[in-house]
């Protein structure tokens, strides 16, 4: 199994897009756009909602509530 780098940190810099920064010193911007028109991730269409995320204990994704979370997995593998 390969090990993907952990989110350190994150924050909004455009609508729907985040910046993450990895425990590699690596920046990547990932793009929910598209993920939002999934039933699962629908909620995050309400942007204040969208901002209000949080970084995973060990940061092993950024999650919303109980509900709705990513994986730094996805993050890291489907970012630019």
């Amino acid at each position: 199994m390969m090990n993907h780098p952990i989110i350190i940190d994150a924050k909004t810099v455009k609508p729907y897009i985040l910046e993450l920064v990895f425990n590699n010193n690596v920046k990547k911007h990932y793009d929910f756009q598209s993920l939002i028109k999934l039933d699962i991730f629908n909620p995050l269409k309400d942007y204040s909602f969208f901002k209000s995320f949080r970084i995973s204990s060990g940061g092993y994704g950024l999650e919303w509530n109980d509900e709705i979370d990513i994986s730094e997995y996805e993050l890291w593998t489907n970012s630019y």
